[in-house]
């Protein structure tokens, strides 16, 4: 039986794995562009590499975002509630320029706002990101050309965070690099990019992952903590590589990667904690007060019913529905028949945050997408879910115009409302269902079919289990990590080296 490390060596020196001639889904859409990618181009011979052509994909998609926001741009965010939501194009940068203070020169967290919100209510790394964008925004002219510059230099920002996602995407799985174009061309991705500030903390959340995939664990961490500066999610992965490390026994590298998190998110928040704990707290305090809001099924509950449950209670079950989903995800970890690569456990536990949230926003696809394409490389499962989340994209902005305008037939009613609500849950949970299903049938996984173990594992990529329950504790360790791939290659017919792994 070969050792660990010489079977991780020759898994990863294969070449890169051929999504065009792996998927049929991909397969297909190659031939928009003249059919499927050539072995030269797949090991990046000349100057189109993998990472350059996806990151300028992504900025190609990220750009036509822009240009879908033109009507807004051009006046719908100033002229008529109603035509920022009959051509989609709503964004919360330009109205929060003004109503957040940054208009007025006000400093987030220390000056107080005028009106019901008295502080900025996004966390200090966000916070800061906004303020920066203030200062390179032309304080002359109209407000509305201050605020039409002000999203303006926000997208540039974006932009280059949507490139980092990508091109972290595409290093995470070496012999997977073109799995990227995932991210790149996810029209949800394009829409959603621009409606707030998430593409920050999910930038920040793609770096960490590609420094686990490389056994940095003090850096992922260290990112992750900004990440979490930024957005609440990111910290949720925390729980499962707690466990895959349990499972596995790399409890210094989770050490690590949870000392780094701990102080850089300290490093980052303590100042303002102590120097403005109001406005610091604001974030946390309105997390907990705001109500049952869109795109949640706590929203559909609420909508027809003639007693709504109270926010505090909506909280409590909230809670302990995803309580159930993380003591269901550590089961899963430590049950399975393979330990579970950590790009499916990320995926499980943010959508399982989202899903069961009291609050959905369109723009919270973006935490998933990069986890997704980690997750779940497959063409057709990532389309059916992007689908899903295009309709309700749509659904949203019809039934704001519906509730907003005068006109009736400009909007979608209440109850197709909920039906896009219902789509976009079930799309959601569809994907989760199948990353279920890849980690109960091992051979069933894309990534693990093409003979990798665990690419964006780290110290986890092909150790062997030291604490395992139920069934799955009994098989041997090395059989349990390693046979499977080579049993899907005898199977399949094809060589483990040679192109027909491709």
């Amino acid at each position: 039986m070969p050792s660990a490390e010489s079977t991780r060596a020759s898994v990863h020196e294969q070449d890169p794995v051929r999504p065009t001639r792996d998927d049929e889904i991909a397969a297909s859409g190659s031939e928009l562009i003249g059919g499927p990618i050539g072995r030269r181009a797949l090991l990046g011979t000349s100057w189109w590499t993998p990472v350059r052509v996806i990151a300028l994909v992504a900025i190609g998609m990220f750009a036509l975002g822009l240009i879908q926001k033109a009507p807004c741009y051009n006046g719908g965010w100033f002229f008529g509630a109603s035509s920022q939501y009959t051509h989609a194009c709503y964004s919360d940068i330009p109205h929060l320029y003004a109503g957040r203070g940054f208009a007025d020169g006000l400093v987030p967290y220390f000056d107080k706002l005028n009106g019901d919100m008295e502080y900025l209510e996004y966390p200090v790394l966000t916070g800061v990101f906004m303020e920066v964008a203030a200062w390179l925004t032309p304080g002359s002219g109209s407000i509305q050309d201050q605020e039409q510059w002000y999203w303006m230099v926000n997208a540039g920002m974006l932009m280059a965070c949507a490139a980092v996602i990508a091109v972290c995407v595409t290093r995470t799985h070496a012999r997977r690099p073109w799995d990227g174009l995932l991210v790149a061309l996810a029209p949800a991705f394009a829409l959603t990019a621009t409606i707030n500030w998430d593409l920050l903390a999910v930038s920040l959340t793609a770096a960490a992952m590609l420094m686990w995939s490389r056994g940095r664990s003090l850096a992922f961490g260290v990112l992750l903590g900004l990440a979490t500066a930024a957005k609440l999610y990111p910290v949720f992965l925390l729980g499962p590589l707690f466990v895959l490390c349990w499972r596995a026994g790399k409890w210094r590298d989770f050490g690590k990667a949870f000392g780094g998190a701990a102080v850089a998110w300290l490093v980052v928040n303590l100042p303002v904690m102590l120097l403005a704990w109001d406005g610091w707290a604001k974030f946390y305090e309105f997390s907990q007060e705001r109500g049952v809001d869109f795109g949640s099924f706590w929203l559909i509950l609420a909508q027809n019913s003639s007693d709504p449950l109270s926010t505090d209670t909506v909280n409590t079950l909230a809670t302990l529905l995803v309580l159930l989903c993380c003591v269901g995800i550590a089961a899963l970890t430590l049950t399975a028949p393979r330990r579970p690569r950590f790009a499916q456990l990320a995926f499980l536990i943010v959508a399982a945050f989202i899903l069961t949230n009291k609050v959905y926003s369109p723009q919270y696809v973006l935490w998933l997408v990069p986890l997704a394409v980690l997750a779940r490389p497959k063409w057709r499962d990532f389309l059916i879910w992007q689908a899903c989340e295009v309709a309700y994209f749509l659904g949203i902005w019809m039934y704001l115009a519906y509730t907003t305008s005068a006109d009736a037939h400009k909007g979608l009613p209440q109850e197709g409302y909920h039906w896009a609500i219902g789509l976009h849950l079930l799309g959601t949970l569809y994907l989760c269902v199948v990353v279920v299903r890849d980690i109960l049938m091992p051979e069933r996984d894309v990534v693990r079919r093409a003979g990798d173990d665990d690419p964006s594992g780290g110290v986890l990529d092909g150790a062997e289990d030291v604490f395992v329950l139920g069934p799955a504790a009994h098989p041997p360790r090395h059989a349990a990590h390693f046979a499977g791939p080579q049993v899907e290659w005898g199977e399949r017919g094809d060589s483990p080296t040679g192109d027909s792994s491709l």
